[in-house]
């Protein structure tokens, strides 16, 4: 049986695109990167305590009193390792990331959940991005963006948005005939029916997907160190590559410490709607 050179039809697409759109992959690449440098220039601008205070806040009013204690001491913890300005770059990425694939993600699962169509053609492609292994969207990443932080955003984003654009289609094919029926008995335009109806009764779904694309993200740009992005993951592949286990405990628990900071503080938000 013939073997289907898979392997040599994607190297030929992706030669063509390094070939006619450089330019545009240039433009992203400049663009992403200013956001990157501005965002990760203002958090180590910021002095440490404010921003742990900033986050103490929000898990004490979103989730409760403990929750704030414990982000503080986390908080202060990474402080006290030495690992505060990896952390920030680290947050940097996650919430660059994030931002593009709320933004790419959502307009995508309202599309999906209106057509069903789209639905159908999308769908394998989201498990196929769920299903590939991590490490190997650094490769077009790399060739598409070189090194540095914007091929480790950029393949953060494609790891992390089947979550978002899932659960956006969920929650809106999940709010209920007789409220759409109602939004059309008052006429109600599709957009207002959107902005009105569906989005606001699907925002606990949503928030969910958003979640699990922070997560994601978080992992990601880990794994991302190796193309050269920034951050926590540098010290973790640092710490691979000396055998410092001291290191690799204290960097990972750093982005323990930031992975449920995050999580807990995005699904609260999402509860809180939903309680509303």
């Amino acid at each position: 049986m013939p073997e289907i050179p898979l392997g040599s039809w994607i190297e030929s697409l992706v030669q063509f695109l390094l070939d006619h759109l450089d330019f545009v992959f240039n433009a992203i690449s400049v663009g992403i990167g200013s956001l990157i440098g501005a965002l990760e220039s203002l958090l180590k601008f910021l002095p440490y305590p404010i921003i742990i205070f900033i986050f103490a806040i929000l898990g004490w009013r979103l989730v409760r009193r403990n929750v704030g204690i414990l982000v503080a001491f986390g908080f202060l913890l990474i402080v006290n390792l030495g690992l505060w300005e990896e952390t920030m770059e680290t947050l940097t990425l996650v919430i660059v990331a994030t931002v593009i694939v709320v933004v790419a993600g959502l307009p995508l699962g309202i599309w999906a959940a209106r057509n069903r169509k789209v639905q159908v053609v999308t769908n394998p492609l989201l498990d196929l991005m769920q299903s590939m292994p991590a490490f190997v969207y650094l490769i077009p990443a790399l060739m598409f963006f070189g090194l540095g932080r914007v091929p480790g955003v950029m393949a953060t984003v494609i790891f992390a948005m089947p979550p978002v654009i899932r659960l956006t289609t969920l929650g809106i094919q999940q709010v209920p005939a007789e409220l759409i029926e109602a939004a059309d008995a008052f006429g109600s335009t599709p957009r207002q029916k959107l902005y009105k109806v569906e989005l606001p009764m699907a925002l606990p779904t949503i928030m969910a997907g958003i979640n699990q694309a922070i997560m994601l993200s978080l992992s990601m740009v880990v794994i991302s160190a190796m193309i050269g992005a920034k951050g926590l993951g540098a010290e973790v592949l640092r710490s691979i590559s000396r055998l410092d286990i001291g290191l690799g405990f204290e960097s990972g628990l750093a982005v323990v410490i930031l992975a449920m900071s995050l999580d807990r503080i995005t699904q609260a938000l999402g509860q809180r709607h939903q309680s509303s």
